[in-house]
């Protein structure tokens, strides 16, 4: 007079635990090193586009005109010269004066976006070498070097 006892035992067993555990280190070890690749071209573009932002606020921009007259026309085109370090394209220089509409010179910027200083260093945080003689802006952070010359 007993009655066979049912028992449902749901789950998984230490077998199929383990094989799934090695399946989700196989498939981390393939994915992470694709990923890692993805992160460093990501900062590779990110520097070019910002030395591209830098090299256009230092020469100004010709494709730019509003009414006849190039209306960006970069450090460089409202003083005369390039400036001597990065940080003039964003506060002025004491050595120059303010823009004159009439005269078309002087300090008109500021000409990049200042926002916590981010135009100063690359995408892996390293200062840019600019060099206003040679006329170019750098990031040594990767191999090869992402240069320009304006």
């Amino acid at each position: 007079m007993f009655a066979p006892v049912k028992t449902n035992h749901f789950g998984f067993t230490l077998v199929e635990l383990v094989i799934v555990i090695v399946i989700l280190g196989i498939v981390a070890a393939v994915a992470v090193p694709r990923f890692g690749a993805l992160t460093e071209n990501s900062k590779i573009n990110a520097t070019k586009d910002e030395i591209a932002r830098i090299k256009t606020a230092i020469i100004g921009d010709s494709r730019v005109v509003s009414g006849g007259e190039y209306t960006n026309r970069g450090f460089e085109g409202d003083v005369g010269y390039a400036p001597s370090r990065l940080v003039d394209l964003v506060h002025r220089p004491d050595s120059i004066p303010s823009y004159n509409k009439f005269t078309r010179i002087g300090w008109n910027g500021p000409y990049l976006d200042s926002a916590e200083q981010h135009y100063l260093t690359d995408a892996w945080q390293s200062p840019y070498v600019y060099d206003p003689n040679a006329r170019t802006i750098t990031s040594t952070s990767v191999t090869p070097n992402i240069s320009t010359t304006f």
